[in-house]
């Protein structure tokens, strides 16, 4: 399994990061709604072709999760949208769960769907050039959720996932998120991300995933989005790096952060501030959508034909995280 320790590897080396443009085409009719751009296949693509074909790609971003239209779209320039991504030196990946439904026996939480036919589907987006995938288990936190129910019935489709990708020469992506929708203290964050991603490990070792090729897409410890009772990023780092030094195995080679609700700028001001006081063997790199492209959006929704505009806020972007990646991120720099 050593190659899949090595793609792993190669995915968050160097600083580098993962692009998550997986977005649904419900959730990217949404963000260009939002900005006023018709939500086409065409405008899809050409947004996201925009931001495939730029500097910061091919400087920063190490991987990029698409989704099922995106991986059979073919570029401006005829190629494959997965080729195209490899020739910018970067690992082209898919989202493979269906999307999270209501769980029986616990009407206001989540299960992740998608095991049913998956083993066929993962032959089909390998042969289509997909190296990596990605599935999403999401948690609530209150009074009593999670529930025992939900964090383990989350964590073994997880695990039933990583087997069936591992079995395909890829590397699973698995993705725990603790949403930060609520009033809940990062404390109580903590407690809940801490004991979610133990019962993740235990059932990925019990489906004998093979964790060196493997890459966690954690969220940071943060206090709940309707809490008063916010932390300074300083405490947001320290928190999260206990948490995750206390529930990961050490064989995992990297962890890649969801923004999960940050800005742009949290998102890389407490990416950096991780780095700068990781003391583990995990790389800690990002896999972030909006806190990735929302400034291109924005940019380019003012006019879309402007590609060198909108790369060059992309571009931007890509480098401050690719910065924190290193704990090299500054304001000064990211002002400059």
């Amino acid at each position: 399994m050593s190659e899949l320790n090595n793609l792993a590897l190669k995915i968050l080396g160097s600083g580098k990061g993962i692009l998550a443009a997986d977005e649904s085409t419900g959730t990217m009719s949404k963000r260009l709604d939002a900005v006023s751009v018709p939500s086409t296949p065409e405008n899809r693509l050409l947004f996201r072709e925009t931001l495939f074909s730029s500097q910061g790609m091919r400087d920063c971003i190490g991987g990029v999760i698409l989704y099922d239209e995106t991986i059979k779209q073919t570029s401006s320039k005829k190629k494959k949208i997965p080729e195209l991504i490899a020739n910018m030196g970067s690992v082209p990946g898919i989202k493979v769960d269906t999307g999270a439904k209501t769980l029986a026996g616990s009407p206001e939480e989540k299960i992740t769907e998608g095991l049913d036919g998956l083993r066929e589907r993962l032959k089909e987006y390998y042969k289509l050039g997909a190296k990596f995938t990605k599935w999403r288990g999401v948690y609530v936190i209150s009074k009593n959720y999670p529930s025992k129910l939900s964090i383990a019935s989350n964590a073994h489709a997880l695990a039933r996932y990583s087997a069936l990708v591992q079995e395909c020469n890829m590397v699973p992506i698995v993705e725990p998120e603790v949403l930060m929708d609520g009033n809940h203290t990062a404390e109580e964050c903590y407690q809940k991300t801490a004991e979610v991603i133990k019962k993740c490990f235990d059932e990925l070792i019990l489906n004998k995933v093979d964790l060196k090729g493997v890459i966690l897409k954690p969220n940071m410890i943060l206090a709940g989005n309707k809490t008063k009772h916010k932390i300074a990023s300083e405490n947001i780092a320290k928190l999260t790096l206990e948490c995750l030094k206390s529930s990961v195995p050490s064989e995992v080679p990297g962890i890649a952060f969801l923004s999960g609700g940050q800005s742009e700028l949290e998102a890389t001001e407490n990416l950096n501030l991780i780095n700068k006081i990781n003391s583990t063997s995990f790389i800690m790199s990002y896999s972030y959508g909006r806190a990735l492209q929302q400034s291109a959006l924005k940019f380019w929704s003012k006019n879309i034909q402007d590609i060198e505009g909108t790369q060059k806020v992309f571009n931007h972007r890509a480098k401050m995280n690719t910065l924190a990646a290193q704990g090299k991120w500054s304001k000064e720099i990211e002002n400059k």
